[in-house]
């Protein structure tokens, strides 16, 4: 198709479905990178045998735009363990390169949730390579590795806790409590894989197993100067940072109390119920319409 023959048909498009399709590509380009199509048509049309399916929990959790403020929620919440924030702040680059971090991590979960077995278990034994690699000493001279069974734990139990927990409050559909329990007992299918030691299969156990890790959580420096980055000075033009405002809000709200504490976050329960969790849910609905546009594999 010729640049004057696709500005005629965009042209042609009705007014709202010209702005969907803007809002898609800008949202697609910053999560998943500007070779998104190819990606996608990898994960998603490629032939062959997938640990998950459409009906499955881990699925329509991961496929939801509610995952938008997850990821805001699971930062912040991973960002209290000193030796995983060491890790971040030593190898990840997030401040010199935010967006290209966040499309790692994007097609990492795409590839796992919606990928070939194939392509899932060969990204998974490249970063357990990267894994080995990254280690170093927190400021006050403490030894991290980023392949510690015990700190993937963590990095795991915050992720399934905020995607989970994200999800029931800004979901499509909530789940049941029994699709709830199942969805993270399927969440340790690549947990384990990655070196996670007995991560935790039910709802219950998630709850008792993040409560099992506060007495090591701190509000260090590194910790709040990362939510300072994230959530007040993050690498958008001025006109995005609205809506980004109100996913970031909505992330915040739904952090357990004693996790804000520690951030020197906020907790102001009446602004949260009546602007911050509005707010998100607005947030995650623009996002749903302007990405609509359902994925299914081929068998």
């Amino acid at each position: 198709m010729s640049l004057k023959t696709s500005r005629l048909v965009e042209a042609a498009r009705p007014p709202h479905d010209r702005v969907r399709r803007s809002v898609a590509i800008a949202l697609r380009e910053r999560v998943a990178g500007r070779d998104n199509a190819a990606k996608a048509a990898v994960i998603w049309d490629k032939p062959g045998q997938r640990w998950f399916t459409p009906a499955d929990p881990i699925w329509r959790v991961h496929a939801d735009a509610s995952m938008f403020v997850a990821g805001v929620r699971a930062l912040l919440l991973q960002s209290l363990h000193p030796l995983a924030m060491a890790g971040v702040a030593g190898h990840s680059g997030y401040k010199g390169d935010p967006w290209g971090r966040l499309q790692r991590t994007s097609a990492f979960l795409a590839t796992t949730t919606f990928g070939t077995i194939e392509d899932a278990e060969a990204l998974i034994e490249a970063i357990r390579g990267i894994h080995q690699r990254v280690r170093g000493r927190t400021a006050d001279g403490r030894p991290y590795a980023a392949s510690d069974p015990h700190l993937l734990k963590w990095v795991h139990i915050a992720e399934a806790d905020s995607f989970l927990a994200t999800h029931q409050r800004f979901g499509r559909t909530a789940l049941s409590a029994a699709e709830a329990d199942l969805y993270v007992a399927q969440s340790c299918v690549v947990a384990t894989r990655l070196g996670v030691i007995d991560p935790p299969t039910t709802v219950a156990e998630l709850d008792a197993a993040i409560e099992s890790y506060r007495p090591e959580l701190a509000g260090t420096p590194a910790a709040r100067d990362a939510a300072r980055f994230l959530l007040l000075h993050p690498p958008l033009p001025w006109a995005a940072r609205p809506g980004y405002g109100a996913i970031a809000g909505g992330g915040v709200a739904l952090l357990p109390r004693w996790a804000r504490r520690q951030l020197a976050l906020p907790c102001l329960p009446l602004a949260e119920a009546v602007i911050a969790l509005p707010l998100g849910s607005a947030a995650t609905s623009v996002i749903r319409w302007a990405l609509q546009q359902p994925h299914e594999p081929r068998s």
